[in-house]
């Protein structure tokens, strides 16, 4: 029985991962779940799947559904505060951690994992985006297996020579025939918006994605393509490659993933259904295979596979996040901490859609020369950004 501690259990990662768990209870168990306030939610799920421990970031939260579990005769011990979402992502017992915190406040508990020897299954992009070789070295000093969750890195994960696989931090993908990454994207919900009317766009229709379901500051990423414009930066750092190694190309339909190409004309593609239940259970069973929920595809009822270059009118973000990549750790540290202030500044009604990118802009253009290698330096950096896009946001008010 494998130990699973998951990291946000009950955003949409997490409730994915618990379906697939469910369906393989004979060879995994889960030692531990951890949520930041709903309480509701995790106490359902800890009634059912039964933890050893539960942690919650907020502390009226944790003993609420310490009282409330007691209430119904459970044993799971409930534990609170950031500390205690870091100690049980290196608990002694636990084999595989699920990093599914949104943003950055999933860094530290990720890299807890990483510095006890974990096999960590990476949902949070925000912690390469943040931190990129100092995560990286982390991962090789601490003897850490990272496993990619995003479909589109699992998707190009499962397209690499089983070799590559083995050694993605730090061998050379040309040293393997492999001349281009090509991450696809769906496009959001506003492929086909007149750009006269996104001044207009509410967030209710931006968090309305046409083909996956996700939470509220990742559906906004995706209908502005910030959201691979960070999965660009994760690229970047999961696959020792260079900017130039990566193409982002749009693919409305979401059924390639993603694809590698081969410096002999091969492309390999991975295909599926919309559903995040498929890379999880691959990096569950790797090396191996196990069966998801998720239906496979039926081709007889395929009709379009359309392809498409990102207008960077339509998706500054994803540009700005590229230009980001290209200019180092500093730039993509800031660019993630102004594009979560300005995307929560937009879910709250402070400002538009079109101002996600001025805000983000503003603040790569103040930090763009900064340089941040050490963890302190980049908590530090994460923090200045912070504080410029607010500065930001007051100006446009």
């Amino acid at each position: 029985m494998r130990q699973v501690v998951i990291l946000g259990s009950t955003g949409s990662i997490g409730v994915s991962t618990l379906s697939v768990l469910a369906q393989h209870s004979q060879s995994f168990q889960v030692l531990a779940l951890t949520a930041a306030s709903q309480v509701d939610k995790l106490l359902a799920q800890c009634l059912q799947f039964k933890p050893r421990y539960a942690a919650m970031f907020d502390a009226k939260a944790a003993a609420e559904l310490s009282f409330q579990l007691k209430q119904a005769g459970s044993t799971t011990e409930v534990l609170s505060g950031h500390a205690a979402l870091c100690q049980l992502a290196g608990h002694p017992d636990a084999d595989i951690v699920m990093a599914a915190i949104v943003g950055a406040a999933g860094l530290l508990p990720t890299l807890a994992a990483v510095e006890q020897g974990k096999t960590v299954l990476l949902a949070n992009k925000e912690a390469l985006v943040m931190t990129g070789e100092l995560f990286i070295n982390k991962v090789k000093q601490h003897g850490a297996t990272l496993l990619p969750i995003d479909s589109e890195h699992n998707a190009i994960f499962q397209c690499l020579p089983a070799a590559l696989q083995q050694h993605t931090h730090d061998q050379r993908i040309q040293d393997f025939g492999i001349s281009k990454l090509l991450l696809t994207g769906s496009g959001g919900p506003f492929l086909t918006t007149p750009l006269a009317q996104f001044d207009a766009i509410t967030p209710a229709q931006a968090v309305a994605h046409p083909n996956w379901s996700m939470g509220q500051k990742i559906s906004v990423d995706s209908a502005t393509m910030m959201n691979k414009g960070l999965e660009f930066i994760e690229a970047r750092w999961l696959f020792n490659c260079a900017a130039d190694d990566i193409e982002v190309v749009i693919h409305p339909q979401s059924i390639i993933h993603s694809m590698v190409q081969y410096t002999d004309g091969s492309i390999l593609a991975q295909l599926g259904q919309p559903d995040m239940r498929t890379p999880i259970a691959h990096a569950l069973a790797f090396p191996g295979r196990m069966a998801s929920p998720v239906a496979p595809l039926n081709f007889k009822q395929l009709r379009d596979f359309t392809f498409t270059e990102p207008e960077p009118e339509r998706y500054p973000n994803l540009y700005l996040a590229i230009e980001a990549c290209r200019a180092g750790q500093g730039a993509t540290t800031a660019l993630n901490a102004a594009n979560e202030v300005a995307v929560a500044a937009f879910l709250a009604g402070q400002i538009r859609f079109t101002d996600i990118a001025r805000v983000n802009s503003a603040c790569l253009t103040q930090f763009v020369g900064f340089r941040a290698s050490a963890l302190d330096d980049i908590v530090a950096l994460d923090q200045q950004a912070r504080q410029s896009a607010q500065d930001t946001l007051r100006k446009l008010a």
